[in-house]
């Protein structure tokens, strides 16, 4: 009896420890820089132009009715994206942004001025007069007016009521005139170069119906420039093209802030030798965006929410620069599972041992946790799903100490067997919802793989190597079993080659184990 309770704990306590070293690895990796290309760009060593929306402070949205942005605001901004670019393009000369032009010509930016055209006629007319006589107000640093943005992408005009707005800004003004369309639209409308003097077009790798691996990201952009340079005979502007930093993987095109400082990097390499003339979108990131099309939305920028630069345009790129910060949390975690050991009246050198390393184990997925959330909740719905599947998960593996108590304690130790198996099943509730919104709403929704991670391999594998697994002997753990893995494999096969998918699934075999029904030896050896 004793030479196996001793086996079983320390088998748990080298677990834990095997758990903490690969989860410190990670982080570890994450924080080493890597070497990309250094691109060779224009003659002030600056970016052609960045897409400019100053919506980036708290409740800034163009959503917002009545919302204006300030000229304080913009002259800052402006100041601020003189140091990486040229020139900035635009969407709308509302909202407060007729006086980019204004704030720009006084430092010598140019601007690529944008005109929103929507759904309403009336709306789309005033925005285009006004942005017509704001190029002719400033014709020395407006280089050309953009008449809407993917409105064929989004139906929102007919080809014929574009092409008499284009029509009326050519005719109003000598300065040049295109409008930006994703590329493919443009190849299905391509009588629209007629009205134009240079074609605008987006070439967005990520967003592709077929997304790209970063691997092919450049070279798919220079296959696509190679097309329309034959389709077009008119120039040809890049008008969008970027990566984001942050959100739901598409198949293999996985969004990172490594990727995105690569693709901007080996992007602005290839530009300068085929000389491309192009827009990087954006300078800021826009966590409104999110609204529309899911967390990746708001990261696209090259300066974050607080006006720093994401990455270097020359050094080494890690994904993360954490310095000393995951050492102080698994210290933190390590010191506070093995003093609610000590509470608990725990003595044995293994456990406390393993109980310690799955503390600090829990401080390292802990600060992912968090990151992951500040990115993904757009609103108090979010943060109370979200946040509330994250404590689940903190209340499980809290209770593991619990639940693997003294044997002099064993009462105790049955109220923490039946805290485990409610938070097991909760958990598992969470992830069938989950995996039912990925894969009906898959575009815009991210996997939560942080969220479940540890609880999922601390309430299968932890409990199995401890000995120690869940007493489960009903129907319905077949139900959900089941439940658990169609889905989880429905997304897998919905895209293949998504890493993010195939951990998702992983990840639910292991809550599949963790409820698998079977007989527990638990109490059986805590009643011996």
């Amino acid at each position: 009896m004793l030479n196996q309770l001793f086996s079983r704990l320390w088998s748990y306590g080298v677990f834990c420890f095997i758990l903490l070293m690969l989860v410190g690895y990670w982080v570890f990796t994450l924080n080493q820089p890597i070497s990309i290309v250094t691109p060779n760009l224009n003659h002030h060593n600056k970016l052609n132009c960045v897409s400019y929306a100053p919506y980036y402070g708290k409740g800034q949205s163009p959503f917002v009715v009545g919302i204006k942005i300030s000229p304080a605001q913009i002259d800052a901004d402006l100041k601020r994206l003189a140091n990486i670019s040229d020139c900035v393009r635009t969407y709308s000369v509302g909202q407060g942004l007729d006086y980019v032009p204004e704030a720009a010509s006084k430092i010598g930016l140019n601007v690529y001025l944008g005109a929103w055209v929507g759904w309403t006629n009336a709306d789309n007319e005033a925005e285009i007069k006004l942005a017509v006589k704001l190029a002719n107000q400033y014709p020395d640093n407006i280089k050309a007016l953009i008449i809407g943005n993917e409105v064929f992408l989004r139906q929102e005009q007919t080809p014929a009521t574009m092409h008499r707005y284009l029509r009326y800004a050519k005719s109003h003004t000598k300065t040049p005139i295109t409008y930006a369309e994703v590329w493919e639209f443009w190849n299905k409308h391509q009588d629209t170069e007629e009205y134009v003097d240079f074609v605008t077009v987006h070439i967005l790798p990520y967003w592709e119906d077929d997304p790209v691996a970063i691997d092919n990201a450049v070279n798919h952009a220079s296959n696509i420039m190679d097309q329309l340079a034959v389709t077009f005979k008119k120039p040809i502007l890049i008008g969008e093209t970027g990566w984001p930093s942050m959100g739901r993987q598409r198949n293999e095109s996985k969004p990172s802030l490594f990727n995105q400082a690569r693709y901007i990097r080996e992007f602005l390499q290839m530009a300068h030798q085929k000389n491309w003339q192009y827009n990087i979108i954006e300078a800021i990131d826009q966590p409104w965006k999110r609204v529309l099309e899911g967390t990746v939305g708001g990261y696209w920028g090259v300066y974050d929410t607080t006006l720093k630069p994401k990455f270097s345009l020359s050094a080494p790129v890690a994904e993360r620069v954490d310095h000393a910060l995951p050492v102080y949390l698994g210290l933190i975690g390590a010191m506070f599972f093995t003093a609610l050991s000590l509470f608990r009246q725990e003595k044995r050198i293994a456990f406390l041992f393993g109980n310690a390393c799955l503390g600090a184990t829990a401080g390292l997925i802990g600060m992912l946790q968090y990151d992951y959330l500040i990115a993904a909740c757009r609103d108090t719905t979010e943060w109370v799903a979200l946040g509330g599947v994250a404590i689940l998960g903190w209340l499980a593996i809290i209770a593991m100490p619990l639940h693997l108590t003294p044997l002099r304690l064993a009462k105790q130790s049955i109220n923490a067997h039946a805290m485990i198996k409610s938070v097991n099943y909760a958990l598992i509730i969470a992830a069938i919802i989950s995996s039912y919104f990925v894969f009906v709403d898959g575009r815009y929704r991210d996997f939560p793989n942080l969220l479940f991670i540890l609880p999922a391999v601390i309430l299968s594998l932890g409990l199995i190597v401890s000995n120690s697994m869940l007493r489960t002997q009903s129907w319905m753990n077949y139900l959900l079993c089941a439940l658990l893995f169609i889905l989880a494999l429905l997304c897998i096969l919905k895209e293949p080659n998504n890493e993010a998918a195939i951990a998702w699934f992983m990840i639910n075999l292991l809550m599949v184990l963790s409820i698998w029904p079977r007989r527990s030896s638990m109490h059986k050896t805590a009643s011996n």
